[in-house]
């Protein structure tokens, strides 16, 4: 027993730490980080400014009519239609937000807070569907309303998620018999 006191005895272990090259790996790490963040922050301001062409949102009319539906939940992001990876950005559509949905005889009435509102006329839907997936969000199979709409000369995918999932199924039907009513009586 007396090797075990001797050792416990012994003054002091040496120093593990080298204080001067932590830091230094620290300091190096967090410049990485920013340089990744800025880039990804100059790469979405290029994205958005590929997409400049895009013409204003349009806003909800003075009276937009008697509510037919409306919907709570999380404005997940735009895409250009049937390219679910190619992100709009312009204009904000690519701000993730909660949402107030209102589907009028007049269109849909998008309301973001702390992001930019919009509105859809009747005459530029052009249908929804259950998706699984949009820019940023995978869900499952039929967890996301895609509506898809027209705006200037691009047709644009818009993704939904209801607080209430069931809802879904019902705005599907909604929007695809109003816009096949529109398109009937546009011709």
């Amino acid at each position: 027993m007396t090797p075990l006191i001797e050792l416990a005895a012994e003054p002091k272990s040496a120093e593990v730490t080298d204080w001067a090259a932590r830091l230094g790996w620290v300091a190096g790490l967090l410049l990485f980080i920013a340089l990744v963040y800025w880039l990804m922050r100059q790469g979405w301001k290029w994205r958005g400014s590929l997409q400049s062409g895009l013409p204003d949102l349009p806003t909800a009319p003075e009276a937009p009519g008697t509510a037919r539906l409306t919907m709570s939940g999380r404005y997940h992001g735009s895409t250009t239609a049937g390219q679910w990876l190619d992100r709009i950005v312009a204009h904000g559509l690519g701000t993730r937000s909660r949402v107030e949905l209102t589907l009028t005889d007049e269109g849909l009435e998008v309301v973001r807070p702390g992001a930019r509102d919009f509105f859809v006329p009747a005459g530029r839907l052009r249908g929804a569907r259950l998706d699984k997936g949009i820019a940023g969000k995978v869900l499952a199979e039929g967890g996301l309303l895609v509506v898809t709409w027209e705006h200037g000369d691009t047709l644009i995918d818009s993704g939904f998620r209801s607080d209430r999932a069931a809802e879904h199924t019902t705005w599907v039907e909604t929007l695809n018999t109003m816009t096949t009513t529109t398109e009937g009586t546009a011709r």
